[in-house]
């Protein structure tokens, strides 16, 4: 069975070198209507899915499908411009295949956004919240299995998944460009329901200040592949106790795209940092 997978990941692997003109250092995981990162973005080659070996594709709207190598302020990247989620009925070992790929590339930095139900009371609509620490509520873990000594430890260290380091500087920039941030714990859970009032308290008392259905597993695979990891949730919607909002799926596209400029000034000035 390893045998198996890491033949099927080599091959994904290769065709992607194929392709590659440049050498990109930092990967980009875009989550629902987050996409306008492109925008900024000085594209080099853009892969649909359906092109790439062993590829899964995203069914989720706001989620376009292509992978694309570029340059954001002169700093190669390469972009999964819509990412796989578990509530799609794909096993855990797809939704994070991306992540696997990209360690096999030489990728050295992990960037993950999602749109995400804040639960703190401090949190309002089109707040972006870096992610300090998560807890796995999927019910599941991607590492689940036999394990591979060559690409990670069996038993990886989760004290810090994500980087203090990058946070810091995160910081630094939203300072400079007058960019309010939050930072937090993110729940992850299955979806694809939005959480009841009871789930939200109940998550918020577990030590969540924000939750989505996302994340969680690729980061577990990033730390695990030995990636230095910045994550953060722009805050689509809330659930906080007593003002627990009626969402929708359009909505939290909606909300994400007004706080999308944000979020590209802050990773377009935190990229000659990293």
């Amino acid at each position: 069975m390893l045998d198996e997978k890491k033949e099927k990941l080599q091959k994904t692997i290769d065709f992607l070198q194929k392709r590659m003109t440049i050498n990109p250092k930092v990967a980009i995981v875009l989550g629902s209507g987050l996409g306008g990162l492109t925008k900024i973005m000085d594209i080099v080659e853009e892969i649909p899915y359906v092109e790439i070996p062993n590829f899964p594709v995203s069914t989720v709207k706001g989620h376009k499908g292509t992978l694309i190598f570029g340059r954001i302020n002169q700093v190669d990247v390469v972009v999964l411009n819509g990412r796989f989620h578990y509530y799609e009925g794909y096993p855990m070992e797809t939704v994070t295949y991306p992540e696997m790929v990209f360690a096999g590339l030489g990728i050295k930095i992990l960037i993950l956004s999602n749109a995400a139900g804040g639960m703190n009371p401090t949190f309002q609509v089109g707040d972006i919240m870096l992610i300090r620490d998560h807890i796995n509520f999927f019910g599941t873990n991607p590492l689940i299995g036999p394990n591979d000594d060559n690409l990670g430890p069996r038993f990886p260290n989760m004290s810090e998944v994500y980087s203090r380091r990058l946070r810091k500087i995160a910081h630094q920039k939203a300072k400079e460009q007058q960019i309010h941030l939050q930072e937090g714990v993110y729940i992850g859970v299955t979806g694809p329901c939005f959480e009841t009032p009871s789930e939200y308290k109940a998550y918020y008392l577990l030590g969540a200040d924000a939750v989505g259905m996302s994340t969680v597993p690729e980061a577990i695979i990033g730390a695990y592949r030995g990636m230095e990891i910045f994550a953060f949730s722009v805050i689509t919607d809330l659930g906080v106790v007593g003002q627990v909002m009626e969402a929708t799926h359009e909505e939290v596209l909606q909300a994400a795209k007004t706080a999308e400029p944000k979020m590209i000034k802050l990773i377009y000035e935190m990229m000659p940092e990293l």
